[in-house]
């Protein structure tokens, strides 16, 4: 029916020999868009109002013979067709021929070629199909990972729904432990897909509570921060009783490292380990990320020097603008005086406060603030170094919950070199560690900031332009030094008077 009306309307247009191009091309359009026509390799359609025909004149054939042949071999190309639908074909092919309309050639043959449309790159692959064949064998195109390769790849087996040797506790083989905290143990272990060292850090599942949250924040937070100064996740594996991630193996860490080089560390190194864990956390405050534990056990140390922060269970996405958060969070010594004080409104100053802490133990060999009782001894410590604080000299501090200066003593702050000698013997280092451990947490350093300090002004400008997943000692030249007490034990040892008797009675 709405091929009759379209025949009509094109009968009518016809009497104006200069829109015959017009009508060839709504032709073809209609024809095209329902079907029921089809053009061959061979067959060419001119655009030219003045076009050669198969028949010499319009009296000379009879387009209804030649139409009703070409439809008779017309591939039904959308599928299986109704009744109708055939005889709407057949019903247009015996129309009488428009006076003086050329007839486009159309082909007899049995066999014609389709026209391939290529959907993807993995279609593109996949080779000719032979015209020969009939519409309904040709296969559904594979997928591209299969038309590349012609087999599905090992790496992206999990990505077809197949068995991947990822997540499966029979992947890894456990050594031994290498330490156990609260909710977990770390073990030492070895891959059996990529033969390479691993730690295993295995948690504790309890029937009635799940999944602890500290563990599910803790592979978010993972999954998306990748860098060299951070930790790497490489796996989880989940049993009925314990969730065990699967980090990249790093020998110690900087706690260990400060009982085995006591004190203090050489001064270039903890310029080194000061950097990396600057560079670290501006990554994840870059990313309104907070650790929010900062302490020695949680930064690791790798047998070239580099340092990485782990251990995230604590950490938390910060919203903009600030959100209220728990006071309960960082180790004691390393808890910044607004959050002892009950802040619960606090943002990357928090790390920062952290940072300034484990800086200053770097350089002593002991913690700076190290409080033995209750929150009000850690405050006591920190005040005894930095002063009572009072609403002149930090604006708010008496709207704390725990602020209550009948439980304080009053002190009048020190410079850090009293407290800190070896601070005066390095070059920045005290200025340093002034904006780092400031009472008031909006007068603290960013991380961004802190690594462009004078403090770091000899280390190689290039440590400023690596990329995230650089590490800074791929910049030649830059490596750790040895610590004062691997000089001593290396040095030759002058033979005293009694190792001389003892060699010379030995040799009789």
């Amino acid at each position: 029916m709405a091929l009759s009306i379209v025949n009509i309307q094109i009968s009518a247009l016809s009497r104006d020999k200069g829109q015959i191009s017009r009508i060839k091309k709504l032709k073809r359009r209609i024809s095209a868009s329902f079907g029921r026509l089809t053009i061959s390799k061979e067959d060419t359609i001119h655009e030219s109002d003045h076009e050669s025909d198969s028949c010499p004149s319009s009296n000379g054939c009879s387009s209804s013979n030649h139409l009703s042949s070409s439809a008779q071999n017309v591939p039904l190309l959308n599928g299986d067709h109704s009744k109708n639908d055939i005889c709407s074909v057949r019903k247009e092919a015996t129309l009488p021929r428009l006076s003086g309309y050329p007839v486009v050639p159309r082909t007899t043959a049995k066999k014609w070629t389709p026209v391939k449309r290529h959907h993807s790159a993995g279609d593109m692959l996949v080779t000719e199909i032979d015209s020969s064949n009939d519409l309904d064998k040709i296969e559904r195109p594979k997928s591209e990972g299969h038309a590349y390769t012609r087999q599905f790849s090992p790496k992206r087996t999990s990505s077809y729904g197949g068995q991947s040797p990822f997540g499966k506790a029979i992947s890894y083989t456990k050594l031994e432990r290498l330490g156990e905290g609260s909710y977990a143990t770390v073990f030492k272990g070895v891959s059996c897909l990529t033969n390479q060292v691993v730690a295993l850090k295995e948690i504790r599942l309890q029937q009635e509570e799940g999944t602890p949250f500290t563990a599910i924040r803790e592979a978010s937070l993972l999954k998306i921060l990748k860098h060299a100064n951070i930790v790497t996740l490489h796996d989880i594996i989940r049993t009925d009783e314990t969730l065990t991630f699967v980090f990249e193996y790093v020998h110690t860490d900087l706690s260990q490292y400060l009982e085995k080089h006591t004190g203090g560390l050489n001064a270039f190194n903890v310029k080194l380990f000061a950097f990396q864990l600057l560079r670290g956390l501006a990554y994840c405050h870059r990313r309104q990320i907070l650790h929010r534990d900062l302490k020695p056990q949680n930064l690791l140390i790798s047998d070239v020097g580099e340092l990485k922060l782990a251990d995230f269970g604590l950490a938390r996405a910060k919203s903009v603008p600030s959100r209220t958060y728990s006071h309960e969070v960082v180790t004691l010594w390393y808890r910044p005086p607004d959050v002892l004080l009950g802040s619960t409104e606090y943002s990357t100053s928090l790390d920062m406060w952290g940072v300034g802490c484990i800086f200053t133990e770097m350089v002593s060999g002991v913690a700076t603030f190290p409080g033995m009782k209750d929150t009000y001894d850690q405050l006591d410590k920190i005040f005894w170094l930095l002063g009572t604080p009072t609403e002149d000299s930090w604006e708010g501090v008496s709207s704390f919950p725990n602020y209550d200066i009948n439980k304080f003593h009053i002190y009048n702050p020190q410079p850090f070199t009293t407290s800190i000698p070896k601070l005066g013997c390095i070059p920045n280092a005290p200025e340093l560690s002034t904006r780092l451990l400031q009472m008031e947490p909006s007068k603290r350093i960013c991380a961004e900031d802190a690594m462009k300090h004078e403090y770091f002004w000899d280390l190689p400008p290039k440590v400023h332009d690596l990329p995230d997943v650089a590490s800074i000692f791929d910049i030649p030249g830059l490596k750790l030094l040895p610590e004062m007490d691997e000089l001593v034990n290396a040095a030759p040892k002058k033979p005293t008077a009694l190792t001389a008797i003892l060699s010379f009675i030995s040799n009789t």
